[in-house]
């Protein structure tokens, strides 16, 4: 497994992949240690160690390299999110990046809806969101929200459930600015230390639960996604900032 693993990371380096090569290198690595310390045969612990000097090197050169790219406000790591995979709470995708420095946030989304029956859980996912800038480390002040209006379920359940969150944020000290367009298409989240997260569905790339009671209904982590992609820029010249 770990020869498989250090394997890929190869090929995910000589692709130019950095973010999912590094992240493959360190799994080989611990892989390989394993087997280090199983093994009895002496020759075979010097040629294993010898490899895993030479992947730990390339490892490091690669945390370097993204680091690097961070400063210069060039960084972009891509994710991608299988069909079904779990493991993917908005935690997990966004704390890295929500800093303490963060008071400021944008989402750009235009399905921030009402709660469909037989549908998605589009308004309590933005809840979910809230609910993680709230824990921080970050001091979120002001969310920024753009989205379009319901036509479909209504304009006055959407407000209704937007206006509870607003007022709810308001007592955690957080404005929540509201805005519609008929004309907003892309999906996009960023915060004020330079961070732009694009995720192909939004923030609804959640399966519906199977049931009020089943696992995954409260906890993110564990419920099934739908197939997308989600990129991560840093950049100092982002003109919508």
């Amino acid at each position: 497994a770990g020869a498989e693993t250090v394997k890929r990371a190869v090929e995910l380096d000589v692709a130019s992949r950095f973010q999912e090569s590094l992240v493959c290198y360190q799994e080989g690595i611990d892989l390989l240690l394993q087997v280090v310390k199983a093994t009895k045969d002496e020759a075979k612990k010097h040629r294993y160690r010898q490899k895993i000097s030479e992947y730990m090197t390339r490892a490091e050169d690669i945390k370097k390299h993204i680091e690097k790219e961070k400063r210069d406000g060039k960084y972009h790591k891509q994710i991608r999110i299988e069909e079904n995979a779990t493991g993917f709470g908005y935690e997990k995708l966004f704390h890295e990046y929500l800093t303490e420095i963060v008071s400021e946030v944008w989402v750009e989304d235009p399905y921030i809806r009402h709660v469909h029956q037989a549908s998605r859980y589009l308004l309590y996912n933005f809840l979910r969101f809230c609910e993680m800038l709230i824990k921080g480390p970050c001091k979120v002040k002001t969310i920024h929200l753009l989205t379009s209006y319901d036509e479909v379920s209504g304009r006055s359940q959407q407000m209704s459930g937007l206006e509870e969150i607003q007022q709810s944020l308001r007592n955690y000290g957080v404005t929540l600015n509201i805005e519609f367009s008929s004309s907003i298409h892309d999906r996009e989240i960023r915060f004020n230390n330079g961070w732009m997260i694009k995720i192909g569905r939004g923030l609804d790339y959640f399966k519906k639960p199977q049931g009020r009671f089943s696992i995954g209904y409260c906890d993110f982590d564990l419920r099934p996604c739908h197939e997308t992609t989600v990129d991560v820029f840093h950049t100092k010249h982002t003109k919508k900032m």
